[in-house]
């Protein structure tokens, strides 16, 4: 009777791991379970082709290979305001994340933050009127802002199947998540589920994960896709 009792309990635990929030559980740890009997669609790939530091790989690829080794390493999750601005290697936050993807397409997103929050600075909010570059580039909204101002914005609704829907989700695009309980960005990763549904590539306690778009409850507040071939320049 005990060990039908226990059998049950662990069967159940196995299944809420399996199924909570779309599996996030096991995409966080790095296990992406999907039903071996679901129809496989094909997204087309839709992502620039400008490779700024000429290494023979697409930028927005670039960003998604960089950011994926934050999710290697297991960055650790780690909220803390540094002289300097940059956190060190195997810590950090969500924004770090974007940050570092875009270091890897040779693109300095905190000087550009930096200059835009210097020249316009009663745009950014969250700056309270008093800028501060060894943390601004570091807050979601300050992002949000800037890439409302300098990026594509682009669709907030994700189809599960739609080919035509999926297909404006590409590697390398930046999805913020902003409420009264939960800031939050990430990057959209060059993986997909069968039915299409794109990976991202994030930082939530406890470490940087790889996980499902659809995983997260919070609506979409906005959707971004930097323009590589424009860059802007900084003095």
């Amino acid at each position: 009777m005990i060990k039908r009792v226990c059998a049950s309990i662990i069967g159940i635990l196995l299944l809420f791991i399996l199924l909570f929030r779309g599996g996030i559980i096991l995409d966080s740890i790095g296990i992406h379970f999907e039903n071996p009997l679901a129809a496989k669609i094909a997204v087309p790939a839709d992502y620039s082709k400008a490779d700024s530091n000429q290494n023979g790989i697409a930028d927005p690829l670039d960003m998604v290979l960089t950011a994926r080794k934050e999710v290697d390493q297991r960055t650790q999750y780690k909220s803390a305001y540094y002289a300097g601005g940059y956190p060190p290697d195997g810590e950090g936050v969500c924004t770090d994340v974007i940050w570092r993807g875009f270091q890897g397409a040779d693109v300095s997103i905190k000087d550009l933050i930096d200059q835009d929050i210097a020249e316009n600075t009663d745009l950014y909010s969250r700056v309270k009127g008093s800028p501060d570059p060894n943390i601004d580039f570091r807050r979601v909204p300050n992002q949000n802002v800037f890439f409302s101002r300098f990026a594509k914005s682009l669709t907030t609704e994700l189809i599960p199947g739609d080919v035509k829907n999926l297909q404006k989700w590409q590697p390398g695009d930046i999805v913020v998540f902003l409420s009264p309980k939960f800031d939050h960005v990430a990057i959209i990763s060059d993986k997909r589920t069968k039915d299409g549904i794109p990976y991202v590539i994030h930082n939530s306690t406890p470490f940087a994960a790889e996980v499902k778009l659809s995983s997260f409850k919070t609506p979409i507040t906005a959707h971004y896709r930097w323009d590589f071939e424009k860059t802007p320049a900084l003095p």
